[in-house]
């Protein structure tokens, strides 16, 4: 009988982010998907800061940053003229590496993630399909459904659920999934085109209750359309063909269309699962939430998803930790599940309002604001925070401890860079670590030296202070670079007693 450590159900962005990260952390995983194939065509398409910022982690951000596309600006129409436009090539500047907009499709994003995985000897068992499971305090018993119409008996130690919206995990668990569905319908389309707003630029048409964006990708003269319809159409989603939608963004936004590559209708939801874990089984990206695509969240989040439990899964199976470490994933990720449904849900809502007033807010109110607002350096930086989930922290939670500088134990560790480089290069090492900025205590360097706890020391300089970073304290940094502790002392007792408090023996040398 065919065992593995984890059997991940589910090829997509979740499932494969899972499967890397614990491969690369030396756990044996095998990941199975009912599909044939990789998806040729996906609504997904900005890849943010934060998840670049952990791709480095793997070496996968130069690959996406220099296959995807960067977005210069962000354009608003009304009316079929241009009325304002955002730059966005430098939004983030100061605050990450990757300070800008990235546009990489989701399918051309799963072929990426398929060719890293299979380098570590992994490959996706396609045509395979979950028909149920068992657990028992021991592991996992899961049929599988192969390609061949035979049923196969495997087990493992634990099942993660990255199967979509559709989980027959969730179902199989019995985990309510509480939410609602929009009446809009979601369509997008892969077009070749020309006209002013085929510049390589985001571009929005704010004119009606419906919304459309046009999506620059690499590929010149090509770009995705997405957009929704309410109306009489929406009943017929079926039916419903790219002719009955293009008027708009013709007329509208100036557009020629030169070919349609592809083109499909979806509904969106907003729910998020009542629990994310059930003993040994755990619920991921689509199968744990979903929500409107505003602000290109989703597959982030699900990428966010996978690599918090991947370190703490490798971990307990590794012998370094308790079983109790993987409680904290559902504290941590649903928290901000919920928090993020909800925004999401708030911004739709604004954009995509019926009547008069909203009308008014939409076509006039906002592009007179938008231009004014992000003309202030602070402004500029709480959109960029906001939509790029480097804000995103695991604060007052169980994981989490102390204050140094402006940062608390559970926030991403900030960036700092100056002409000396940046303080991300040794988070390529998947373990625990400790940073120190300025000076440190013999006994720390001792004690970490004996515990072969990596230990990194920064000279004090004035890109430290400007990061919020504290001065001769010390960060306990976890294997997926938030912070543990955030401490102003020097004393490694504190490390000790953290570990020991938390049943964590980390497992060091993994690289």
């Amino acid at each position: 009988m065919h065992r593995s450590d984890v059997l991940i159900i589910g090829a997509g962005p979740t499932g494969l982010v899972l499967a890397l990260w614990l491969s690369k952390l030396g756990v044996r995983v095998r990941i199975v998907d009912k599909t044939s194939a990789p998806g040729t065509t996906s609504r997904a398409l900005a890849v943010q800061a934060r998840t670049l910022e952990l791709y480095r982690q793997l070496g996968l951000d130069t690959a996406v940053v220099q296959h995807g596309h960067q977005v210069k600006a962000g354009n608003f129409w009304v009316k079929g003229e241009l009325v304002a436009r955002l730059p966005l090539s430098r939004i983030g500047e100061g605050l990450t590496p990757y300070s800008f907009l990235e546009i990489f499709p989701q399918d051309e994003h799963e072929r990426l993630l398929i060719e890293r995985l299979e380098t570590f000897g992994i490959t996706v068992e396609r045509n395979t399909e979950l028909a149920g499971f068992e657990q028992t305090a021991d592991g996992i018993t899961a049929t599988l459904l192969l390609p061949d119409g035979q049923q196969e008996t495997c087990q493992a130690c634990y099942l993660a659920g990255c199967d979509g919206a559709r989980s027959i995990v969730r179902k199989t668990l019995d985990t309510g999934f509480p939410g609602g569905t929009y009446q809009q319908i979601f369509y997008v389309a892969d077009v070749q085109a020309s006209g002013p707003t085929f510049n390589g630029e985001l571009h929005v048409d704010l004119d009606e209750a419906d919304f459309l964006a046009v999506f620059p990708l690499a590929d010149s003269g090509r770009a995705r359309l997405i957009g929704t319809v309410r109306d009489e159409r929406a009943e017929h989603a079926e039916t419903l063909r790219f002719e009955d939608v293009s008027s708009r963004a013709i007329e509208h936004m100036k557009v020629q269309i030169e070919q349609l590559n592809w083109f499909s209708t979806y509904r969106v939801h907003h729910r998020v699962a009542d629990h994310f874990r059930k003993d040994r089984a755990f619920l991921l990206g689509d199968a744990a939430h979903v929500h409107s695509p505003a602000g290109g969240q989703g597959m982030n989040t699900g990428i966010g998803d996978a690599i918090n439990l991947a370190w703490k899964l490798a971990a307990v199976l590794s012998g370094g930790a308790e079983a109790r470490l993987l409680d904290t994933y559902e504290t941590e990720r649903i928290a901000f599940a919920r928090k993020l449904v909800a925004t999401t849900d708030r911004v739709f809502t604004f954009v995509t309002a019926d009547g008069p007033i909203a009308d008014l807010l939409r076509t006039r109110l906002a592009p007179f604001l938008l231009p004014k607002m992000t003309s202030f350096e602070t402004s500029r930086q709480f959109l960029f925070r906001t939509v790029s989930q480097i804000t995103l922290n695991y604060r007052a939670m169980p994981l989490s401890t102390g204050v140094a500088g402006h940062v608390h134990g559970g926030d991403r560790l900030p960036w700092a860079h100056d002409g000396e480089g940046d303080n991300f290069e040794s988070l390529k090492c998947l373990t625990w670590q400790v940073h120190v900025y300025g000076d440190t205590s013999d006994e720390m360097i001792a004690w970490c030296h004996e515990h072969h706890l990596p230990l990194h020391v920064f000279d004090w300089r004035p890109a430290f202070e400007a990061a919020g970073l504290g001065r001769n304290g010390f960060y306990l940094l976890r294997p997926d670079t938030y912070v543990a502790i955030a401490e102003t002392c020097s004393d490694p007792k504190v490390i000790e007693r953290y570990f020991r408090d938390h049943g964590i023996r980390p497992f060091f040398g993994t690289t």
